[in-house]
């Protein structure tokens, strides 16, 4: 803020336009505010408060008043006495009064280094009586929304790669009517055999852990229900000691299978369920599929419906082709099976990557800090799983950290058509972002909600760029980071800003000493502002140059340790 007294507005041309000037308008003071004017949102805001003082203007006098901003003329004003003819603000003679100006104008580069001024001239009955020549007023203009990083962050599709999962070994036993025997040509079923080969690597290979062996077993619905339900607990326990059998034969030899702890067992009764979808699947004519269920649906009780089965004249069709195959037990060995070690993946990736699934490549690419070995793995994932629009998200990201944009905005454009999805949309804002289309950046991350938190650190810095201060620390989050600092120092809380500046991965990089000595200025700390200056320096001497025109400091411009760091 910087407040002056004008004495006649200074509007003299020459010595004998003094009297007169000063006989019309008298002491008027100004406050520029802010001063330095201030670059926020692409704008700069001008406000001159404007104080006439008591019997300041005459009555039949107006003054025209036009501010400048360099060569850039801002709107003019125009002061009227309260008897003279001007389309103005009227400023009555004896209190006197004051005048509110304001105006904005589009920042460009040539503002920040300048100075806004003020001309116009005096009249009086419609007859200039005086000029008011070009006088400093404020300097322009801090630009320190500008200092930004864009470092607007891309997401990595994640991988859904899973060390141990869940698995189950299956096989079924199947009985004929009534009986509950084991067969010996089902113990050499495929099935079966299937299950005895499971058996047999699971003793052997540590990656596999048998975690229980479950029995559910069945009767198919023509018999009497308790009959049938004890039936289908007699299979449950054939059909149990069968396995263990098969646990111990001596090529086997599987400790879990042997162990009846590790059982659990289970007679179902009529399996009413599997029998009408067994119907349902079947090459019955749908006529009499529908006749069937109808009738059996319609009977109250198991024995009802065992006689409307055994009259149904289909009876013998159901007979041969749809009961046998719920005379059953099942066997389901659940069982947790661990997959590649890191060091095994990395190696496969290598000598053998098409044996690797989706998941395990891209897992495999998290392993790695080296950018070039992720873009190989996620370009093979990309070739070898062409449906997937992670991969290809992925070699734009890295293309992306890698700053080739061209290749970033192709790849992330390719995987949001394999399948539209945020976390593309959201990199694409990136690409936007960086390169100045701000309305499309913020269009594409309105669509990429629920990304990541990615997705509002790049909204925060859209924020900066609007001017929308509060709105960017919201966005930033907890995350102490350079660009959340510099938020909180356009947002005025410079203390804020400090803390989080110190916190942050650039506490001692060339911008972080840089904001910091922006805020050791606003503290008035000239010690600070000099010694982060000169470690900021030390970082990146281009900063020099730059902060010799930084209006942050203009009120170091004569302090000799400020000067000597120019040097």
């Amino acid at each position: 803020m910087k407040k002056q007294g004008i004495k006649g507005l200074a509007f003299v041309a020459a010595a004998g336009l003094i009297a007169t000037s000063c006989d019309l308008i008298k002491d008027v003071d100004y406050v520029v505010v802010p001063s330095p004017l201030e670059m926020h949102g692409d704008s700069v805001k001008v406000r001159i408060d404007v104080n006439v003082g008591e019997k300041g203007i005459n009555k039949k006098a107006y003054a025209e008043i036009v501010p400048m901003i360099g060569t850039h003329p801002l709107k003019p004003v125009t002061i009227v006495g309260e008897k003279a003819t001007a389309n103005g603000t009227v400023i009555p003679y004896k209190p006197g009064g004051k005048v509110v100006y304001e105006d904005v104008i589009l920042y460009t580069p040539d503002l920040a280094v300048t100075e806004l001024t003020l001309t116009g001239a005096v009249y009086k009955k419609g007859k200039e009586k005086g000029v008011i020549d070009s006088q400093k007023i404020a300097d322009g203009t801090i630009i320190t929304p500008l200092l930004v990083n864009k470092d607007f962050r891309p997401i990595l599709a994640t991988d859904k790669f899973e060390r141990v999962t869940q698995e189950k070994q299956i096989a079924e036993i199947n009985y004929l009517k009534g009986s509950p025997v084991v067969r010996p040509a089902e113990k050499v079923d495929a099935d079966m055999k299937d299950l005895e080969n499971f058996m047999i690597a699971a003793q052997k290979n540590p990656k596999i852990k048998i975690k229980g062996i479950n029995i559910e077993a069945y009767a198919s619905i023509e018999g009497e229900e308790n009959r049938n339900n004890t039936l289908s607990e007699d299979r449950s326990q054939s059909a149990k000691k069968a396995t263990m059998e098969l646990a111990a034969k001596k090529k086997v030899a599987n400790e879990k299978g042997q162990d009846d702890a590790n059982y659990s067992t289970a007679g179902k009764g009529e399996d009413y369920v599997g029998f009408k979808r067994a119907l349902t699947a079947s090459d019955m004519d749908k006529g009499d599929k529908d006749r069937i269920l109808r009738i059996l649906d319609m009977q109250q009780t198991p024995e009802a419906r065992e006689q409307a089965i055994r009259d149904l004249s289909t009876y013998l069709y159901l007979d041969n082709n749809i009961f046998p195959a719920q005379r059953r037990s099942e066997i389901s060995v659940s069982y947790d099976l661990e997959g590649y070690s890191d060091a095994e993946l990395t190696a496969l990736s290598k000598s053998n990557i098409d044996t690797l699934n989706v998941e395990e490549i891209l897992f495999t690419a998290s392993l790695t800090d080296d950018l070039n070995e992720k873009l190989r793995l996620y370009k093979e994932a990309e070739r070898l799983n062409p449906e997937d629009y992670r991969p290809s998200n992925n070699v734009g990201a890295i293309y992306y950290m890698q700053n080739d944009m061209a290749q970033a905005k192709a790849h992330f454009d390719k995987a949001n058509g394999i399948e539209e999805n945020a976390i593309s949309k959201n990199n694409l804002a990136a690409i936007a972002g960086v390169n100045g289309e701000r309305q499309k950046a913020k269009d594409l991350l309105g669509e990429a909600e629920g990304a990541g938190d990615e997705v509002s650190y790049n909204k925060g810095i859209l924020n900066i760029q609007d001017g929308k201060y509060e709105e960017a620390i919201s966005n930033f989050g907890s995350e102490d980071t350079y660009n959340k600092a510099l938020a909180q120092l356009l947002n005025k809380d410079d203390s804020g800003a400090k803390s989080t500046i110190d916190a942050s991965a650039d506490a001692k990089t060339a911008r972080g000493y840089y904001l910091k000595a922006i805020v050791a200025s606003r503290q008035d700390n000239i010690g600070e502002v000099v010694s982060n200056l000169e470690k900021s320096f030390a970082k990146d001497p281009s900063l020099k140059a730059y902060a010799a025109d930084d209006r942050e400091f203009i009120m170091y411009a004569e302090n000799p340790a400020f000067i000597a760091l120019k040097k």
